[in-house]
């Protein structure tokens, strides 16, 4: 019935409407209940806090001057430096920290006017919570000074610097000082100031203070003892005389990723056709194809002529041509010429495949020359002629080899060592350890700390090196990730990883090195897109090498030494 003009009601965006102002309305009463409640929380939890707080510092000047002090601390007392302490059904963690202070009043350190540095002691107390809005904490600082006259305490200053990966301070490391050898034992937790800082006065006169130095999401450094593994390490623990200031600076800084993939450089396939059909052919004109070889077509009288032309030959993932073979059978007065097409059906020029216009006749062709870049395809070419009708040639089949690669290879082992050191004679790396690329081919290492690395493969392995993207050693700076990609090949005993790079350290890609040793060894490749080139299979001995690229200088050396797994850096000048 139609609605008159008269009538009242609600329409149902009108209720739609109404009832999201309510919605509304009730979530923000909902939400102010909910911040006073939390409000309420928070101070009373904070309440106690202060009173945990309150009561230690109050105990703590209850004490004597010389019983104020933490256990294992410096100066030692009795007081907990760590507890959790349960108050109105809340954990609370107190921390309590006491330290000898110098004032400035009368002068710091080596300036003070009475030559005491030990003025008072700094008391500070903090508790800690945990809220819906994560830990909370109050802290509360005080000081407390000897009756009477000043009196030097005995010792010396320990005093630890932290810094990071540019040599600036870092504030709130964290620093744990444990010495077993001192009475009563020293085990300290603290933090660094904002200046990276952080000085016991009065730290007993012993040696072997271990140091730790460490924060969460960085590296940690730290001091080593004397072992059969590191007779003389470096930094070694430390040592505190009397009235002597040690001072040790430790580096840290946020950790990396390094993730390492293994691959085989390359592996040797080939194509072949054996014609047992015609799937493989392009092109015949007066030949017949089938059965397992190809002949001039009919019965005789044969033609004079006939040719053949495969189809595109066009691998996948190709590094490089090898050669080109065929199994044919030529009677008297016949013959078959072989030349080798791009993928396009256009002949390869004799500047780069040399007697390829006239024709081979002979097997097997050597096509490594032919760059793969400029021809990633090929097709083969034969062309049939005989002088007697009664006679034909026959094709049995024909094949070109070729690598290609890389290849995912899983499970490789290699070592990783960085070049920072924690021992001398002999040398003991701070990061030396064996890995594996695992199922995927690939691991990925957290925590890395700053330094710069280099991969390795072990010729147990059964595998050189044969090529690293970059090329090792390899820098890691810190908080950053890194990918390494390590290329292997077969070990032979003797092998050459070069490496070309222009006078600013860019590598260079497309390079010719040329390495001979005047005794019949003479073989020239290009370099990789990584700007490295990889000679397998060497006699142990001196070698000549001639790099050249455009656009930069020839450059020749003739000392080359290659024994055993060697690598060399050839530098370019440029035009």
């Amino acid at each position: 019935m139609p609605r008159g003009r008269g009538d009242k009601g609600a329409t149902l965006i009108d209720t739609i409407v109404g009832t999201a102002l309510i919605l509304l309305v009730f979530i923000g009463i909902t939400g102010a209940f909910q911040l006073s409640l939390d409000v309420v929380t928070n101070n009373r939890v904070r309440a106690g806090a202060i009173a945990l707080l309150n009561e230690r510092m109050e105990y703590l000047r209850s004490l004597s001057y010389t019983q104020i002090g933490v256990e294992g601390g410096i100066p030692a007392g009795i007081v907990p430096q760590i507890e959790v302490v349960s108050w109105n059904a809340i954990d609370y963690t107190r921390r309590t920290s006491v330290m000898y202070s110098d004032d400035p009043e009368d002068g710091l350190g080596v300036d003070d006017e009475n030559d005491i540095i030990a003025d008072y002691k700094t008391i500070r107390v903090e508790v800690s919570w945990q809220s819906k809005q994560g830990e909370r904490s109050v802290t509360l600082l005080g000081r407390v000074s000897p009756h009477g006259v000043e009196v030097a305490v005995p010792g010396g200053i320990l005093t630890i610097n932290v810094v990071d990966a540019d040599a600036q301070p870092m504030p709130d490391a964290q620093v744990d000082i444990s010495n077993t050898g001192t009475s009563p034992a020293i085990n300290i937790r603290t933090y660094t100031n904002e200046n990276g800082q952080i000085s016991f006065i009065g730290a007993p006169a012993a040696s072997n203070y271990q140091i730790t130095v460490s924060r969460p999401g960085y590296s940690t450094a730290q001091t080593y003892a004397v072992s059969v593994q590191n007779p003389d390490p470096d930094p070694r623990h430390l040592t505190v005389a009397d009235n002597q200031t040690t001072s040790a600076t430790f580096a840290i800084d946020v950790v990396s990723t390094k993730t390492v993939e293994t691959y085989r450089l390359y592996e040797e396939d080939e194509w072949e056709d054996t014609f047992s059909t015609a799937d493989f052919v392009a092109v015949a004109s007066g030949v017949e194809v089938g059965g397992g070889s190809v002949y001039f077509a009919g019965e005789a009288p044969y033609p004079s002529s006939g040719s053949l032309r495969s189809t595109t030959i066009a691998p996948s993932q190709l590094i490089g041509w090898n050669a080109v073979s065929w199994t044919d059978s030529t009677p008297a007065q016949t013959n078959i010429l072989y030349r080798v097409y791009t993928g396009s059906d256009v002949l390869i020029p004799d500047s780069d495949l040399p007697g390829n216009s006239a024709g081979f006749s002979t097997s097997p062709i050597d096509i490594s020359g032919l760059s793969s870049v400029t021809y990633p395809s090929l097709r083969l070419d034969a062309e049939f002629a005989t002088t007697d009708e009664n006679q034909s040639p026959l094709l049995e089949a024909w094949n070109v080899s070729y690598d290609y690669g890389p290849i995912a290879l899983p499970n490789t082992p290699f070592s990783m060592r960085g070049s920072k050191t924690i021992g001398n004679n002999p040398t003991v790396y701070k990061y030396n350890q064996t890995h594996n690329s695992g199922a995927g081919a690939s691991v990925t290492l957290s925590s890395i700390e700053w330094d710069t690395y280099e991969l390795s493969i072990a010729t147990t392995t059964g595998y050189n090196l044969a090529e690293s993207c970059n090329p090792q050693p390899e820098a890691l700076s810190p908080g950053s990730s890194q990918t390494s990609r390590l290329y292997v090949l077969p070990y032979t005993p003797h092998t050459l990883l070069v490496d070309v790079r222009s006078g600013g350290g860019q590598l260079i890609a497309g390079a010719s090195v040329r390495l001979s040793d005047g005794a019949g060894y003479d073989e020239t490749f290009p370099t990789s897109a990584c700007g490295q080139v990889f000679f397998p299979d060497l006699t142990a001995g001196v070698y000549s090498m001639t790099v050249t690229a455009d656009g930069y200088q020839s450059y020749s050396n003739s000392n080359v030494n290659v024994f055993d797994v060697s690598e060399f850096s050839a530098v370019l000048t440029s035009l």
